[in-house]
């Protein structure tokens, strides 16, 4: 009787070196989903790659930002984005019923995986297909990008915010503008 439960307590430890790259992947996306759901912003925060977003949102200006001025982009965006994306996402979960996730396809340190997000509400169904771009850092996978219905959240914010705003006045501009926008959403807080 002892072997045995030596056996399966062997196994129970074992198991998640076992994990597949699906359960690998989609593990902090299932964070994230249940974090903005049950209001835990900060928790889903944090599985957000900030250096990454912020490579792609500024391109070749990242790297004329100082370390401060990063730093500085990657918690006020993350603010901004948790403030005015979580809430409206939180709505929508609100009658969440299951996320299905794809095999994701791995490249390096990087992965892509899709999901259908199935929501049922009493009025309508709706089944939303989201891709989530993701990499491989020391703390595990984090969240680049995400696109629902093909529409990247990163490039439509890079194209219709971050780049217009830094033309105008750079850096210095560009994180005043952020600073205004979170004290004007002081009302909304991440918790």
């Amino acid at each position: 009787m002892n072997r045995t439960l030596l056996v399966v307590a062997a196994l129970a430890v074992a198991l998640p070196a076992f994990a597949g790259p699906k359960d690998e992947v989609s593990k902090p996306l299932k964070v994230i989903v249940n974090s903005v759901r049950y209001g835990k912003d900060l928790a889903a925060l944090k599985l957000f790659a900030g250096e990454e977003q912020g490579k792609f949102l500024l391109g070749d200006d990242w790297a004329k930002g100082t370390d401060a001025q990063r730093k500085e982009f990657i918690d006020q965006f993350h603010q901004l984005f948790g403030k005015i994306a979580f809430p409206k996402i939180r709505k929508n979960f609100e009658n969440l019923d299951t996320v299905i996730y794809d095999e994701p396809t791995l490249t390096a340190d990087r992965a892509a995986i899709g999901s259908t997000i199935l929501i049922n509400h009493p009025m309508k169904k709706q089944e939303l297909k989201v891709k989530y771009d993701v990499i491989k850092q020391a703390s595990g996978w984090k969240v680049i990008d995400v696109a629902v219905l093909g529409d990247s959240m990163l490039t439509g914010i890079r194209d219709d915010q971050i780049r217009p705003i830094m033309k105008e006045g750079g850096w210095d501009n560009l994180l005043k503008l952020m600073k205004d926008k979170n004290a004007e959403l002081k009302d909304v807080v991440l918790k």
